[in-house]
């Protein structure tokens, strides 16, 4: 267990952690991190908190920024839409004005607009949904991560080069992130002339996937794209082999959870999915990989060096801006690029970054995953 699990609050409920014990009131900086501490998906926001945890403390030990300690307040929306809004109302009552998350698309597209009106700095390492910036002229919303049709054309680009399958089916779990995916996925598939006979949406929380899995058998699918998270596709995966589906299985990122394992069984053997690019196996990261592994923490995972680079693009910002006034820093950010573990990080006027890699990896029974020529 992290420390931070110890300190995690009920739904909706903050609870500050100033990294260095030393730091008065007067003295730090908040930032909130914002995303699921209960709920499924508790793991992603996990990995959110480690990258952030480890920047502050490499920050906050090179003396902080603008004479300030910074100080970790954590947020959960639970990962729910409907939590999105109530988590960032809590953020702006308590004048915080520097934000890393929400970690989930769709709490990120409920929340966003209230970060923006009220001039707060949101920088998501991890929602990707295109629906979060298209057409909105927000002023203070950044990501640190890729958008869906950024990643659905890398999938699709290996499924119809690398795969070649004459019968596809795209599910997605009716949700932002799922959904936008899997709709990216299909357009690139539809474009390349391979026919998705089957594009259907599943209950997220459903215990039981046996219609959907019949009716790709009838449809003679000889592969399936998931858009969504790792619950579904782990039962998804063991439920198709108990019925003797033999098919490839790829999803986004959301399915890169060791929890998977636990849900699918052998069945998870081989299923493909995209992830950021291997940014911890990078040289130049060497001393960032050390720093995470100094306490314990992980590095390889999808949203941790993100999350990392973060925290960093909001305190060079800070500092480039001479200023913690939000709407400064948003300028500056919006007008520089800035180095950090993910590369090289500008953004386009919406806030998206203009570059961003995807990988696609196997993953194994054992939890491990193997790069994808």
């Amino acid at each position: 267990m992290q420390p931070w699990r110890k300190l995690a609050p009920a739904l909706g409920v903050m609870t500050g952690l100033a990294i260095s014990g030393a730091a008065t009131a007067q003295e730090t900086l908040r930032i909130a991190v914002v995303g699921p501490t209960t709920g499924p998906v508790t793991q992603y926001g996990d990995m959110v908190r480690e990258g952030v945890t480890t920047a502050v403390e490499q920050i906050n030990a090179g003396g902080g920024v603008l004479g300030k300690q910074l100080e970790i307040v954590n947020v959960d929306d639970g990962c729910e839409p409907k939590q999105g809004p109530v988590a960032a109302n809590r953020v702006v009552n308590e004048k915080i004005h520097f934000v890393v998350g929400p970690v989930c698309s769709g709490a990120s597209i409920a929340a966003a607009s209230i970060y923006n009106d009220e001039g707060v700095v949101m920088v998501t390492p991890s929602a990707t949904a295109p629906a979060l910036t298209d057409r909105k002229n927000y002023t203070f919303i950044f990501r640190t991560i890729g958008r869906d049709d950024q990643q659905g054309p890398a999938a699709a680009r290996y499924i119809i080069d690398k795969l070649k399958p004459s019968k596809v089916a795209v599910l997605h779990d009716k949700q932002s992130y799922g959904q936008g995916i899997a709709t990216a996925v299909k357009t690139g598939l539809d474009q390349a002339g391979i026919p998705v006979v089957l594009f259907e949406g599943i209950n997220a929380g459903d215990s039981d996937y046996s219609a959907v899995i019949t009716k790709l058998k009838s449809a003679g699918v000889d592969f399936v794209y998931f858009g969504g998270y790792h619950p579904e596709m782990g039962l998804l995966l063991r439920q198709a082999a108990e019925q003797g589906l033999k098919t490839r299985f790829m999803g986004p990122e959301g399915v890169g959870n060791p929890d998977i394992n636990a849900i699918a069984g052998d069945s998870v053997e081989g299923m493909l999915l995209t992830l950021p690019a291997d940014f911890a196996h990078n040289p130049a990261n060497a001393a960032v990989v050390k720093a995470f592994a100094d306490k314990k923490r992980d590095s390889t995972g999808a949203f941790q060096l993100p999350a990392y680079a973060a925290v960093r693009v909001i305190v060079d910002g800070i500092k480039g801006a001479n200023s913690t006034d939000p709407t400064k820093v948003a300028a500056y950010m919006h007008a520089h690029s800035f180095d950090t573990p993910i590369g090289k990080v500008e953004w386009n006027k919406q806030g998206d970054l203009t570059d961003f890699a995807f990988d696609i990896y196997a993953w194994h029974k054992d939890g491990s995953k193997t790069a994808q020529k």
